[in-house]
């Protein structure tokens, strides 16, 4: 009895899973049949049984049932309390704020927002722990008393004439903005280009403001409205209409809809693109196209098309060759992709610290910028520690996407711009953009042709193997793009119908790329989670130009320092916390450190949480490197902070933001928007 007492006092301490008798207990499985099952095989040591977790409180009136009812408000009884609110002191006046002057405001007494600068500061919640991000770079802070940090103020009266330069460029003009709401901007090269292709526009420029009611909101290629941009007008139900369409619409409208039109001489199938008419059309559509030139709004800018199709069809196969200009190399360089929500700006230059070389911004809808949405050019922002930045777009038609990129390459200082042709989000797809033009090769084909004419930028393509599993035909568009005019292709080892689920098919990658012309850049891309994935995709096809890194970067930003190291590393969560300080920081100079800027960054900073939960230390496991497929099992880090980064509760991430922003406000709650933390299931990334 004594000497089981003292080898229990001598035996380290067991965790509860181990404390059983090992008869009671199945063996554990090794780590070589837990990895060919997808579980993570984390040391025994550091496992652990599932934590209990407390049921969520009720923010609302619970029904028989204990279901939470939240608590609806109607639009007009939210917008009375957000006057309220402005009204509050808790709203000071940005004027105001910025001076620390009640004079400095324009509006006077007629401003809806707080004057009482005393009353504000007896309500504004203590100040956060740390330093004015703006004070770190010997700013002047934009925000003045409405400072998170006011304390830390070399000078709080920062009058904005005094603030250093912005390291942020790309940020829409107002003058811009303002001809993109009234449809006024002018796109004399797309719209020359549009003419070469013989396809159809729709969008006409303003004369004047009666006619506001009369025009198509969008461009398309078929005659029918876009669904990508807001539903303005509700587009005909079939997508794929003849070419016979346009001449129906003038029958029918007293205004046509369709401008600058180029009818076919014969009936064509409903899935013939115009550009296949060329072919046909090339020996005698001369007159046609000579007698539409003059019609033209857009081409009274010295851009004047060729008078018959003969030497519009010699323009087109010439076309490719002008692209010798554009010059892009991304070969064996470390290339982060375009990320929606979580690859943000104060994410992308979080990267670029960690080894990042290529960085694209979030993906933005043709239409959304066109309309001159302030939140989709947002997307568009670069920071100055991008040294190669590029910009994706989305779009379903020729003309949309020559008119985007030709406004892009004019507004914006970009080094290539990336299409988007594999988006497998059930909106885009609807709306005939993304992945779903995998399905329509010809329309590739034009809006591949059309933007690139229009920009001396290099154009990149971003597609899936396929749309439907099973059917791919990536391989196909790969060999004909470089001579549409694309410098580069992106292909994603998986099809439409997969999402994100299974693995990526790198051999129908590099089958890709074998079948790609010398001058074509073609980046591999899917499960890259380690230098090692990195190191054999790149040397298993000496065609691979570079990988592109994804959701490896999202659950691990350091894996960029890991391929340029060429090692593993075990990250201490004490460098883990550092690494988030550093995205806290860049977030509040991005976003703001005043009470609106602190909780963007939070929110932002959670959705993040939500990927880098995934991450299993280097330490903890017997078979390294981690896979992106693995499930964890349950388990414990090795120290408290480490065990609190490990977790998958939304709670737990929260108390993470506390500990870099402060408490978050009252009946403050999250739910993660990719729901990134689900493995048995694909989920929209």
């Amino acid at each position: 009895m004594a000497a089981a007492a003292a080898a229990a006092a001598a035996a380290p301490p067991a965790d509860p899973p181990d404390s059983s008798p090992a008869a009671s207990s199945p063996p554990r499985p090794s780590p070589e049949e837990l990895v060919a099952r997808a579980v993570a095989p984390v040391k025994p040591a550091f496992l652990r049984p599932p934590p209990v977790r407390d049921a969520p409180k009720d923010e609302g009136k619970a029904n028989d049932g204990g279901a939470v009812v939240a608590e609806k408000k109607s639009k007009r009884q939210l917008k009375r309390e957000r006057k309220q609110e402005q009204k509050s002191s808790s709203h000071l006046c940005i004027e105001v704020g910025k001076s620390g002057n009640v004079s400095s405001c324009k509006y006077g007494d007629s401003c809806r927002f707080s004057h009482d600068i005393d009353a504000y500061l007896a309500q504004k919640p203590a100040d956060l722990e740390g330093t004015c991000p703006f004070t770190n770079l010997d700013q002047l802070c934009p925000y003045g008393l409405t400072c998170r940090f006011l304390g830390t103020h070399k000078d709080i009266h920062a009058a904005s004439g005094n603030l250093s330069e912005k390291h942020e460029i790309n940020a829409l003009n107002k003058d811009i903005q303002k001809l993109l709401w009234k449809n006024k901007y002018k796109f004399p090269k797309a719209s020359a280009q549009i003419k070469l292709l013989g396809l159809k526009e729709v969008i006409k420029s303003k004369p004047d403001a009666a006619n506001d009611d009369k025009k198509v909101n969008h461009d398309n290629l078929d005659g029918n409205d876009d669904e990508n941009k807001e539903p303005l007008c509700n587009p005909p139900v079939n997508a794929e209409c003849d070419s016979t369409l346009c001449e129906e619409l003038d029958r029918s409208e007293g205004e046509p809809l369709i401008d600058n039109s180029i009818p076919c001489v014969e009936p064509r199938p409903t899935k013939k693109s115009k550009v296949e008419s060329d072919e046909i059309d090339k020996h005698g559509a001369g007159t046609l196209n000579t007698n539409t030139e003059s019609e033209d709004p857009n081409l009274s800018n010295g851009l004047e098309p060729s008078n018959n199709a003969s030497s519009c069809r010699t323009d087109l196969i010439t076309t490719p060759h002008l692209r010798e200009k554009k010059i892009i190399d991304f070969r064996e360089k470390l290339y982060l992709a375009p990320l929606t929500t979580v690859g943000n700006l104060p994410f992308r230059r979080l990267c670029k610290t960690l080894g990042a070389d290529i960085t694209c911004g979030e993906m933005a809808m043709c239409t959304n910028l066109l309309q001159g949405q302030a939140s989709e050019w947002a997307l568009l922002r670069r920071h100055s520690s991008e040294d190669l930045f590029g910009v994706q777009i989305c779009g379903a038609y020729p003309d949309t996407v020559a008119r985007t990129v030709e406004l892009v390459d004019n507004e914006c200082s970009i080094d290539f711009i990336d299409i988007n042709m594999g988006c497998p989000i059930d909106i885009v797809v609807n709306k005939g953009a993304g992945s779903s033009l995998l399905t329509k090769p010809m329309r590739i084909k034009s809006i591949v042709q059309a933007a690139s004419t229009v920009t001396e930028k290099p154009l990149t393509v971003k597609v899936r193997t396929a749309f439907f599993e099973g059917r791919n035909r990536a391989d196909s568009i790969v060999s004909d793009i470089y001579d549409w005019g694309a410098s580069a292709i992106t292909v994603h080892g998986r099809s439409r119908q997969q999402r994100y689920s299974k693995l990526a098919d790198w051999d129908y990658i590099y089958q890709c790329a074998q079948k790609a012309p010398d001058q074509l850049h073609v980046v591999g891309n899917g499960d890259v989670f380690s230098f090692t994935d990195w190191n054999k995709h790149v040397s298993g096809c000496s065609k691979i130009s570079t990988c592109m890194i994804a959701r490896g970067a999202l659950i691990k930003p350091w894996i960029f320092t890991e391929v340029k190291e060429q090692r593993h590393w075990d990250i201490t969560s004490g460098e883990r916390f550092n690494i988030l300080k550093d995205f806290v920081s860049f977030g509040l100079e991005h976003w703001g450190s005043d009470s609106k800027g602190v909780e963007t960054t939070r929110y932002f900073l959670l959705e993040w949480l939500s990927y880098t939960c995934r991450y299993i230390p280097v330490g903890l496991l017997d078979v390294i490197p981690q896979r992106l497929n693995w499930r964890p099992p349950s388990y414990c880090g090795r120290d408290d902070l480490e065990t609190l980064m490990i977790s998958d509760s939304a709670a737990d991430w929260i108390r993470i933001s506390e500990m870099l922003l402060g408490k978050v406000p009252e009946g403050f709650t999250f739910t993660p928007k990719h729901k990134s933390n689900a493995y048995d299931r694909a989920e929209n990334g």
